[in-house]
């Protein structure tokens, strides 16, 4: 049994994830197992959600291997669901997809017990496990066929015996549209409040080269009008208290008789839309008529086969362009996410800054977690954004702020996957150390952009973005601050120079008998050897105005408070070589015999 470890180095992520292959004898030499995180956005394609990491197991060139094999990758499932089941996705080496359901979903494996999905294999590849809707394979015999979705009982399939002229293959899928994305979609479109209700959606898939010759009746539930039935539940909470004591005799026949004669006037105002798709595309299916039932179930005949199917019940008409969008924002609708950046910092390293992207339902929980681990409040929370299974955020940092060295190489993107915890870990530093000098941090701007996953494309190992130029805008910026070190050599912070003690080796009378004797061409010179940042020399500017001497005492100050606070340090044989360096070597002898002055006479003062 051949064991891949990955310990990443980050504490506040998954625990240790561990996939096993078992293999013959000797076989563990010739292959190789990686983890390929950064393929993740490519693995999951249409509603399906990514529940493990992604690895990728290939053999040695020429080596030779029996199969097939047993993998067994580690998942872990935070929301489940009725409508979906876990199945290992398999990309092998020529990109091509395959399913498989495992044979188990626990066990225990070197005594680490959880949920493992075990598979046997027959190719090598990308291997990860997704949470995919079930699928319902079914065939279709002459005699027709009569099917409850296991999934959804109150859905039914009822195929006429000779709808295909020979035996068939079919595969159908649930969507359940919940009444919160619902009435998320008609907050955003004030025509879409005349919407009721809506179905769930379906998904059919026949073989292209067999029509159906026989109608096909299919059931869906589409329930009435939620609030007509609580209204309806008080007025006759309000008339049974009215109703005089006789009115107990009547028959069980006539209440039932009554309670359908005000159902059908409650309902006679709604109208039932059946709304289909093929090739992508969805319309209003105008010769189809649908038939309310029971308990909230439409039924309706079909004549050719699509592969979506909706029902929507209406208050008042709308256009079937409106029908037609309505249809397209829920199907999208499955598949958002409503979500929230974060940036959070340990409270030991101010230059590790933890980048999370969180379900906003679950933000409370996942802060109080976080801050159990050693990271401190929020430096900065982002609007609610809408994201996608798959969709990556692109940082990028603006200002004084930006990537460290250490940082790795794809440190600057996070893929999202709603079953999965989406952290990264970025270690930051300052650009300029001498930057944001009238402010105690450094200051800057983390900039996010939202990449689809159809605007990436494979590369050899890695993601690639197909254009640069479908970045668009960011989704959201966030500020953040670094704070700044104490140094033994700092550039001013103070609003005015200061002037420099009698103690000091330069004062302030040589410095302004320097200044005088300096051209602009020879201050710009004595600014490059100063070695002076450029946000000093901006300083020096709005400071000093245009006035040479004053720019030069300006410059000259602030390479002197820039110098260590060491006593008897020789400050002025510096600025001597400094001189002389700028072309000057005049000026430095001068400089030199005048200091030598200035110090006999304290000397003698003394």
């Amino acid at each position: 049994m051949l064991r891949l470890t990955d310990q990443l180095e980050e504490s506040h992520t998954e625990a240790l994830d561990e996939s096993f292959i078992r293999v013959p004898t000797g076989a563990a030499k010739v292959l190789r197992c990686e983890v390929a995180d950064n393929l993740s956005c490519l693995m999951v394609s249409g509603s399906e959600e990514l529940l493990s990491r992604v690895i990728h197991v290939r053999v040695q060139s020429g080596a030779r291997l029996h199969f097939p094999l047993a993998v067994a990758v580690p998942f872990r499932v935070r929301h489940r669901g009725s409508y979906r089941d876990v199945a290992v996705k398999i990309v092998d080496e020529e990109r091509r997809v395959s399913y498989i359901t495992p044979l188990t979903t626990e066990g225990v494996y070197r005594g680490q017990k959880g949920s493992f999905a075990e598979v046997k294999v027959y190719s090598l590849g990308l291997f990860a496990v997704v949470f995919c809707l079930k699928r319902e394979n079914y065939t279709i015999l002459k005699r027709g066929l009569s099917l409850k979705l296991p999934m959804e009982p109150r859905i039914c399939l009822n195929y006429l015996p000779g709808s295909f002229a020979a035996p068939v293959m079919a595969q159908s899928m649930i969507q359940p549209v919940d009444a919160g994305l619902q009435a998320a979609v008609k907050s955003r479109n004030e025509a879409y409040q005349a919407v009721v209700s809506a179905s769930p959606l379906l998904y059919l898939t026949h073989p292209t080269s067999q029509p159906l010759k026989r109608p096909l009746t299919v059931t869906l539930p589409c329930p009435p009008n939620p609030d007509k039935k609580r209204d309806k539940r008080g007025q006759n909470k309000q008339d049974r208290q009215c109703i005089p004591v006789v009115a107990s005799l009547l028959s069980s026949e006539r209440v039932r008789i009554l309670d359908g004669t005000v159902k059908s006037q409650e309902t006679a105002n709604e109208s039932l839309i059946v709304l289909g798709s093929r090739d992508e595309q969805w319309s209003v299916l105008h010769h189809v008529s649908a038939r309310s039932q029971q308990n909230g179930l439409v039924s309706f005949d079909l004549v050719e086969i699509f592969d979506r199917l909706l029902v929507v019940r209406l208050l008042s008409p709308l256009q079937p362009c409106q029908l037609a969008s309505l249809a397209e924002e829920l199907e999208a609708s499955t598949r958002m996410h409503a979500v929230t950046v974060l940036l959070q910092r340990r409270r030991d390293d101010p230059h590790t800054i933890l980048v999370a992207v969180l379900p906003s339902k679950d933000l409370s929980w996942e802060l109080s977690r976080l801050h159990a681990q050693g990271f401190g409040d929020p430096m900065g929370s982002s609007a609610e954004i809408s994201m996608c299974e798959a969709d990556q955020l692109l940082l990028r940092f603006t200002g004084n702020i930006a990537f460290a060295q250490k940082t790795r190489r794809k440190a600057d993107q996070l893929t999202f996957h709603s079953q999965r915890r989406n952290h990264l870990l970025v270690h930051v530093t300052e650009v300029d150390p001498f930057g944001n000098y009238s402010s105690p941090h450094y200051k800057g701007t983390a900039l996010f952009y939202r990449v689809s996953r159809d605007q990436l494309e494979w590369g050899d190992d890695k993601t690639v973005l197909k254009d640069a130029k479908l970045l668009g805008d960011p989704v959201c910026k966030l500020c953040l601050t670094l704070p700044k070190k104490v140094r033994s050599i700092s550039r001013p912070v103070a609003a005015r120079v200061k002037l420099c003690e009698e103690t000091d080796s330069l004062p302030d009378d040589l410095l302004l008998w320097l200044s005088g004797e300096l051209s602009r061409e020879d201050i710009v010179l004595l600014i490059s050897t100063l070695r002076l940042s450029r946000s000093a020399v901006q300083l020096v500017k709005l400071r000093a105005g245009d006035g040479p001497s004053a720019q030069a005492f300006h410059v000259l100050s602030m390479w002197r408070r820039a110098l260590p606070a060491v006593l008897n340090q020789p400050k002025a044989s510096q600025l001597a070589q400094c001189l002389a360096k700028s072309g000057r070597p005049d000026l430095a002898g001068e400089l030199l015999l005048r200091q030598a002055e200035l110090a006999e006479i304290r000397k003698l003062k003394k």
